[in-house]
């Protein structure tokens, strides 16, 4: 990790926060990647790799002191759960942990009204939920920065911490190709935006009935072409990963669809040629990287072979959801 962080010049976490870019990234929402600039998003992705080495010299970072993240959580989590605690506790700060069993909207209260008490007692708020519009109408009434920890469309922080991942790995990121395979899901989305802005060449290989949101898939390639990269979705997942340099997938069966009992044993029999198993890593690059955001299905989606081998990156893409999220409250909630 010292070679990778000597290879980076990884600046100091102080230097990257008074940066212009991210001083002007306070008091925004981050609800999809698509709301950002490349710069933005680079400037995230240094701030998240100074705070990471900073953690490994043990060097306090007391960025949010008295501050207050409210989580509201209306999905199970275990990554963004205790990403964003450790998070707002090492930035000097405290987060609380509100269930949808626990506060007052899963009993009729409405989002405008549960944004406006909240903005008056805490400086963030950081929501899992299921439609993108609950995170939307959210930010609309919240006086204070709101964050997307997951809907059905998109996944955000997840991917700058695949991002951080990545660079870590590349070093550069533009021109590296990157292929997904699976189901076309809220990861799809914004890896496809993640991709766009950051200049990769980014493929999604799903089935024709399990494909990406075509709205997204236009603005990506859109991004793409304006940036430098390109997106493509296609059907083969085979011809897809040639010449990956890396390969991610995610579970077939999204959160909330566990008990869809006909339909998903049609769309896993859909699915089963996607799965990412050796014979499949095999083809793509020499030394293709393995990813998926977790938790997995192992034996579905993807092989022990490949989760657990020499190129995986899993826990790495796991542990850097802590500094991916430090670096977004750093910078909103300053």
């Amino acid at each position: 990790m010292e070679d990778q962080q000597a290879r980076l010049r990884v600046k100091h976490w102080r230097e990257v926060w008074n940066t212009e870019i991210i001083q002007g990234l306070a008091g925004r929402d981050f609800l999809t990647l698509r709301d950002f600039t490349p710069e933005q998003i680079e400037a995230l992705i240094e701030l998240g790799l100074a705070l990471k080495e900073a953690r490994r010299r043990g060097e306090a970072q007391p960025l949010l002191t008295g501050r207050f993240l409210a989580m509201i959580f209306r999905k199970p989590s275990t990554r963004t759960r205790v990403a964003f605690e450790v998070g707002m506790a090492e930035l000097g700060g405290h987060a609380l942990h509100l269930s949808g069993n626990e506060i007052q909207l899963n009993r009729g209260e409405s989002l405008p009204d549960t944004a406006r008490v909240l903005s008056r007692m805490v400086q963030g708020i950081m929501i899992r939920t299921f439609r993108q519009e609950e995170v939307e109408e959210l930010a609309q009434y919240a006086s204070v920065p709101v964050i997307n920890g997951l809907t059905d469309l998109l996944h955000p922080t997840q991917v700058l911490a695949d991002l951080i991942t990545l660079r870590e790995r590349w070093g550069d990121l533009r021109g590296r190709r990157l292929v997904y395979v699976g189901d076309g899901n809220n990861m799809t989305h914004s890896l496809m935006l993640g991709a766009a802005l950051t200049g990769m060449e980014m493929v999604a290989a799903t089935p024709a009935e399990h494909g990406p949101d075509p709205a997204i898939l236009a603005e990506a390639k859109q991004l793409a072409a304006r940036h430098g990269g390109r997106v493509e979705w296609v059907q083969d997942p085979r011809e897809a990963v040639r010449g990956a340099e890396a390969i991610y997938t995610d579970t077939w069966i999204s959160m909330g669809q566990e008990g869809a009992g006909e339909e998903a044993r049609v769309k896993l029999a859909r699915l089963k040629p996607y799965q990412l198993n050796g014979e499949m890593l095999a083809a793509a690059a020499p030394g293709a990287l393995v990813m998926h955001c977790l938790p997995a299905h192992r034996g579905e989606e993807a092989t022990d072979e490949v989760l657990d081998g020499q190129t995986s990156v899993i826990f790495d893409q796991a542990e850097n959801r802590l500094h991916a999220h430090k670096a977004i409250l750093a910078a909103v909630m300053r």
